[in-house]
C-alpha cells in the first residue's frame, strides 16, 4: 500500500505547481513542469514539451482547481511523464 501524501487545499498556485510539478492544460492534458519562474504576481511555467505559460498566482484559479480535483488525468505524450509520478499524484490528498 502506498503512503498518502497530504497537501494544503487552499494554497497559492505557485506552491501547488512547485510541489506537484504538473500543469493541466485546458484540453485536459497533464504536462510535466520543467521550470517555474516567479515575477511579482505572475508565474512563468515552462513544460518539458517546450510550451510556456504566463499565469496569475491565485488560490482560486482554474488550473489550481483542476489539480486539486484531478480533472485532467491524461498525460502529454511529448512530456513523457513517468508512471511513478502519476501514481504519486493520484495518491495525493488535498486537505
Amino acid at each position: 500500500m502506498e503512503k498518502k501524501r497530504y497537501l494544503y487545499k487552499k494554497q497559492p498556485l505557485s506552491q501547488l505547481v512547485g510541489k506537484v510539478k504538473l500543469w493541466p492544460s485546458r484540453s485536459g492534458v497533464l504536462h510535466g513542469v520543467r521550470e517555474v519562474t516567479y515575477r511579482e504576481t505572475m508565474l512563468i511555467i515552462t513544460t518539458h514539451c517546450g510550451e510556456q505559460f504566463a499565469v496569475n498566482d491565485s488560490r482560486n484559479s482554474r488550473s489550481g482547481r483542476w489539480l486539486r480535483n484531478r480533472y485532467a488525468m491524461k498525460a502529454c505524450p511529448k512530456c513523457k511523464i513517468p508512471e511513478w509520478k502519476l501514481k504519486k499524484y493520484s495518491s495525493t490528498v488535498f486537505r
